[in-house]
């Protein structure tokens, strides 16, 4: 299984978005917490499993919450680009991709 490594905005989106569901309930602030990270580790444990949303980029999403992971395989690590709410701004995101 390859870690995962966060693009400094993606762990910002994540943090944000638990606090805001905690703000609601905390137990709902742990809950997405803990279902974005099994959407890590699912990702990191078979990367290639999930579909592709813009090569090298795929989106892994859980239909508990509005949200989705964007990540690229890299040879070392699992690269998460964005912990990404669905319904808003859904292509924000690209310039994070290598080469933009």
């Amino acid at each position: 299984m390859k870690p995962a490594a966060f693009h400094p905005e993606a762990r910002i989106e994540f943090v944000e978005a638990a606090r805001y569901y905690a703000a609601i309930e905390h137990s709902l602030g742990q809950r997405f917490y803990d279902v974005i990270d099994r959407l890590i580790t699912e990702a990191c444990q078979t990367p290639g499993t999930f579909r592709f949303i813009r090569k090298p980029a795929r989106r892994h999403f859980t239909r508990e919450f509005p949200y989705g992971l964007i990540y690229v395989e890299r040879p070392d690590d699992i690269w998460i680009i964005a912990v990404m709410p669905l319904h808003r701004k859904p292509g924000y995101w690209k310039e994070r991709l290598p080469g933009s």
